[in-house]
């Protein structure tokens, strides 16, 4: 799901957190030592997001945020904000090349650069939660 969150809306905040969980609370992401990704650069994307990046000028990046149930991967074209909602049981994690990795929902798809230790960091815990949520879902 391809959502504009650039004003506050409480429904589709409201539908954010039915698909991927509330955000964690400031304890839980200290605990945590961490959920977000920080800068990453995109190099390759789905048409739909494609076109939405080249409406403007800059550097293509985004950003993940790590949730109960999902992951957010938020980016910005013009003056807005874009948000890819993948509850984990959408997403498909590809390390395709050696500095690259691949973030699928359906048919969206965002590839970003890894050339960072801590990104390959970010993204093995990111899988590691995807695993803990599906081995939960499954027993219960």
């Amino acid at each position: 799901m391809l959502l504009n969150v650039s004003y506050n809306r409480p429904k589709i905040k409201a539908k954010i957190d039915e698909e991927v969980g509330p955000a964690f609370s400031f304890m839980e992401r200290i605990k945590m030592k961490g959920i977000g990704s920080g800068k990453l650069f995109i190099t390759s994307t789905s048409i739909e997001i494609h076109n939405l990046l080249i409406l403007d000028n800059y550097l293509n990046t985004c950003g993940i945020e790590i949730r109960l149930k999902g992951i957010i991967v938020t980016f910005r074209s013009i003056l807005e904000t874009y948000a890819l909602i993948i509850p984990y049981y959408k997403l498909n994690l590809y390390k395709g090349k050696a500095e690259e990795y691949s973030i699928y929902r359906d048919h969206y798809f965002i590839k970003v650069k890894a050339n960072i230790p801590r990104i390959h960091k970010f993204m093995k815990k990111v899988s590691s939660y995807k695993a803990q949520h599906l081995d939960s879902f499954n027993r219960s």
